[in-house]
């Protein structure tokens, strides 16, 4: 069940791009990641509020480190994710994400000093060289002019955000469960989000509650959110934190599938050259040796 657990936890995030690619015409990206986290608080509050109540001086005791995660994971993350979709592919976004583990590694060696092989810097600099291609759309003259696609910058900065949220996350408080921390960022985020969600549109909240609109934050809230959360979880406890964090390389995957499935995305041969880059990248610089350490040993 475990490895059916993790596949479905990013089959669920790669429907999250291709649902808010799909409306993105329909709802401003800001107040679309309100919605959503608004959602997913109020579902999980009952079982939440008891917990954050008794954890209330830990909470309080290590509140800037909590306001910090709150930013990057809840606040940031998606609504970067969002804002960039307005103008680049779920295919692309998708792809692009693929390339986090490289991001992390990266930022552990340059600011926390963490050391790194050879091997892994030449597969930082083939994934660079696939993001490369794919936000150029493998056009030499966009490189050479620096003219780059707007969202693809925005999921560049939502790639960055979430690989600093993984980092940040070493100082999270240990006395906090998953679930509980969890709650705590939805809470923060959503109190953040709330500003910027009245004033993003105009001059005041205006929410278009089309079917289509609905169904979306409804997934959104309950499938790439509460049960991608509660399934992740229940197949890192069975697998390990290493097997289970080979099954992000999906998401390019059912990104690129979904895309194309259900909106009609064009698949092109700088998609394929791009993606080889960044998956040759991830195996030089994370996969062959995470590979090589879940092999038993001989004897």
């Amino acid at each position: 069940m475990a490895y059916l657990f993790l596949t479905l936890t990013i089959l669920f995030w790669a429907g999250n791009l291709v649902t808010a690619s799909a409306i993105h015409m329909e709802v401003e990206p800001v107040m679309l990641a309100f919605q959503r986290w608004v959602l997913v608080l109020v579902l999980i509050l009952p079982w939440a509020l008891p917990r954050i109540w008794r954890q209330r001086q830990v909470i309080l005791a290590h509140l800037p480190i909590l306001i910090v995660l709150s930013i990057l994971s809840v606040a940031n993350f998606n609504t970067f994710l969002f804002i960039g979709l307005q103008d680049t592919t779920a295919s692309n976004a998708a792809l692009m994400q693929s390339a986090i583990p490289i991001v992390i590694l990266v930022l552990s060696a340059l600011l926390l000093r963490e050391p790194t092989t050879p091997r892994q810097w030449v597969g930082v600099f083939i994934s660079i060289a696939g993001v490369a291609v794919l936000i150029t759309r493998a056009n030499l003259d966009m490189l050479l002019n620096l003219s780059f696609n707007r969202g693809d910058i925005w999921v560049g900065a939502a790639v960055l955000t979430w690989s600093l949220y993984s980092i940040a996350l070493r100082w999270r408080p240990t006395q906090l469960d998953g679930f509980t921390l969890f709650a705590v960022n939805v809470l923060i985020g959503v109190l953040l989000l709330s500003p910027v969600a009245m004033t993003s549109g105009g001059s005041a909240i205006t929410v278009d509650w089309s079917p289509s609109v609905v169904a979306v934050v409804a997934y959104m809230a309950v499938f790439p959110s509460i049960l991608a959360y509660l399934f992740w979880n229940r197949g890192v406890a069975e697998l390990g934190a290493a097997k289970a964090g080979l099954f992000i390389h999906l998401m390019p995957l059912f990104g690129v599938v979904l895309s194309v499935l259900f909106l009609g995305d064009t698949l092109h041969l700088y998609h394929a050259v791009g993606m080889g880059l960044i998956f040759t990248g991830i195996y030089l610089a994370t996969l062959s040796q995470t590979i090589g350490k879940l092999q038993p040993k001989r004897t």
